[in-house]
């Protein structure tokens, strides 16, 4: 059975790669652009795309699709081959929409700072989320109004310098959307709203699921580097997607966050492993996590992920109160149970249009959009059940967040450096930094 044939839309459908690209080196100034620049629609909006793999591509084309004066002007990618198999396939798909010159088709490691510094006004960021936080930071010192996919960071240090650029974001009055399409659903902002306005009565506990099969793998070649390797298989690598509880399930993560308000959890304990996808392959990664979090208010969030081949596949989430239960299931309606029953009846657009619509209107009017602190948290909140997960311990909410543990590389600019693949993580024995 198609795994992805069980899943709401997925972001990678537009391109069936698995690399992204990943950008690194030191950032120059830039100059700020006027963020309401482009009240009136006859001015075009120029987007450049930083990460080139099949998120990114898909991203792009939202974006294309969203505007009626959008144009794609800039690439930049690590990898040649997914810049030409974008370009391509968003030509096809957007047409004239689609204006990338060969001199805006850029390579490297520092293909990132070439695309903000090439007359854009807004930048996707698409790269392997080890990257986000300085992509994030580069694109704010920049000016530019971003797109920043999901998750935001892989470790607390990252984390922290989000919040950096998000605080920097908002005074600049730059427009920045995250990744977490779920907020941009139609059927879920109103189940929420229901939640928060008292249709299930007080709320006691929290569930969610994201079961899913396994991923693809890219063997390695004659002659490839650490770096080229591993970013060719960047969800194996904990420093570059942050395990498959922060770079997936976190959009479960992001859920139940909604439903608290996005106000976090005191701790969490956690248990997991590495149970079936164990050869050198896999990198170090886990392939299931069980997390418990512990809300100030006596709620507690249960979350549960999965990437084994041949079980159950499903994406579920419950959230019971003291007079009914809100659920969002994969097979079944939107809808809650008890005292108010509810079914979800109302249009439901494509989330992944429907964010890039809203973020392209947000700047047409004036009044960007910033999804920065919500976005921050959920990340912290996956990372959170990572290290409870990995370490055995109960991890407080401020711990985790003032961690120092930073995962990437010393350097991360040096093509041919050897990096290490740390042990997988033992439980008792993995200590927390």
């Amino acid at each position: 059975m198609n795994n992805q044939l069980l899943l709401p839309t997925t972001r990678r459908r537009f391109l069936k790669t698995g690399s992204m690209a990943a950008m690194m080196g030191a950032v120059a100034p830039y100059v700020k652009i006027a963020p309401n620049a482009f009240a009136a629609n006859s001015e075009t909006i120029k987007v450049g795309l930083i990460g080139c793999g099949g998120r990114g591509s898909g991203a792009a084309g939202q974006a294309l699709a969203a505007d009626k004066n959008v144009m794609l002007t800039a690439m930049g990618d690590v990898f040649e081959d997914r810049l030409r198999g974008s370009h391509d396939a968003l030509k096809k798909q957007a047409g004239e929409k689609v204006q990338v010159d060969p001199d805006k088709m850029f390579i490297g490691l520092d293909a990132y700072k070439k695309v903000l510094n090439s007359g854009v006004d807004l930048v996707i960021l698409t790269t392997p989320p080890g990257f986000r936080p300085l992509h994030l930071a580069a694109a704010v010192d920049a000016g530019k109004h971003i797109f920043c996919e999901k998750p935001m960071a892989t470790d607390a240090p990252g984390v922290r310098s989000v919040m950096e650029s998000v605080k920097k974001a908002k005074e600049k009055k730059l427009a920045l959307v995250a990744g977490f399409c779920w907020r941009y659903n139609y059927g879920e902002r109103e189940l929420f709203k229901r939640v928060h306005g008292g249709d299930i009565g007080e709320l006691r506990s929290l569930e969610n699921v994201y079961f899913t099969g396994p991923i693809w793998v890219h063997p390695r070649t004659p002659g490839q580097t650490d770096m080229e390797y591993q970013l060719r298989n960047w969800y194996y690598f904990t420093w570059l997607s942050g395990d498959h509880i922060v770079e997936q399930a976190v959009h479960s993560i992001d859920k139940m966050a909604w439903a608290m308000h996005d106000e976090p959890p005191v701790s969490c304990f956690a248990t997991g492993g590495r149970q079936v996808r164990t050869e050198e392959k896999y990198g170090h990664i886990y392939d299931h996590f069980a997390v418990v979090y512990e809300y100030e208010n006596g709620v507690r969030g249960y979350h549960l992920s999965r990437q084994q081949a041949g079980c159950a596949n499903f994406v579920n989430d419950y959230y019971t109160g003291s007079k009914g239960i809100a659920k969002i299931k994969t097979f079944g309606p939107l809808e809650i149970t008890g005292e108010k029953k509810w079914r979800f009846q109302g249009e439901r657009p494509d989330m992944y249009q429907v964010e890039h619509n809203e973020l392209f209107a947000s700047i047409r009017k004036g009044e960007p959009i910033n999804d920065g602190d919500r976005m921050a948290k959920s990340t912290m909140l996956a990372i959170m059940g990572r290290m409870a997960t990995y370490t055995g311990q109960i991890i407080r909410w401020d711990d985790a967040l003032n961690s120092q543990e930073s995962l990437a590389p010393a350097n991360l600019a040096d093509w041919n450096q050897q990096i290490p693949v740390p042990p997988v993580a033992m439980p008792g024995q993995t200590k927390f930094a």
